[in-house]
């Protein structure tokens, strides 16, 4: 399974939370955006225990003052 995290930081925080993320188990890849959130991690796991895991260590990273994730709807393969 595959999720994005989007994160909202506290200003001028966005460079160190995009580099503390990218080193959080299961982070694959983590960038500064531009819009209505900062950054934007992409993470794949293959239990929902998994991502809760993920989340909660995202979450304990200073500078980052909201999250949200949006999971992957898998496409639909036809035979």
């Amino acid at each position: 399974m595959q999720a994005y995290i989007l994160m909202n930081t506290e200003p001028i925080s966005s460079r160190e939370v995009a580099e503390v993320t990218r080193k959080v188990e299961g982070i694959k890849m983590a960038h500064r955006v531009t819009g209505q959130f900062d950054v934007v991690a992409y993470t794949e796991f293959t239990k929902m225990d998994d991502l809760g895991k993920i989340i909660g260590e995202i979450q304990k990273i200073k500078g980052i003052t909201r999250t949200q994730t949006a999971i992957a709807i898998p496409s639909i393969v036809k035979e």
